[in-house]
């Protein structure tokens, strides 16, 4: 019967390194066209009916901070995660989705897809009456 290995080093050193898995590709699949969303893992196409450069998920409306100035530019070190925070109207009734960076704090406005998840659009709509709702329901609990 062979004898066990009774050296006291750690068995995170014997260990051989794992290799890079990336499940959600298919091989050979192109990537180029494609970004995986930080929020939610789904690939998302960078074509988007209605706007140009696509930087944001269709389904959570989770983001990277890559771009600095322009649209498009693809010129920020910072690349952190952006969280949708709320919407904004133009004077040409053109939703924005306003993203706050996780990383550095900076906000930024992209246009919305045609393609965007209503879902959570109305939901970042409606959240100032939510949350003012609900302030005033604490301020009634309070006077009772």
């Amino acid at each position: 019967m062979p004898r066990r290995n009774t050296s006291r080093t750690r068995s995170a050193d014997r260990r051989r390194p794992q290799r890079h898995k990336d499940v959600l590709h298919e091989q050979g699949e192109d990537r180029s066209r494609t970004f995986r969303c930080a929020g939610c893992r789904l690939d998302v196409p960078l074509d988007a009916p209605g706007t140009g450069h696509r930087n944001h998920c269709p389904q959570c409306l989770v983001s990277l901070h890559v771009d600095a100035r322009i649209p498009g530019d693809r010129a920020s070190a910072c690349r952190g995660r952006m969280e949708p925070l709320s919407l904004s109207a133009r004077a040409d009734g053109e939703w924005m989705l306003i993203h706050h960076c996780l990383s550095c704090g900076e906000l930024s406005a992209n246009r919305i897809a045609g393609d965007d998840n209503p879902l959570p659009l109305l939901r970042l709509a409606l959240r100032p009456l939510r949350e003012r709702s609900t302030q005033l329901a604490h301020r009634v609990l309070l006077t009772l």
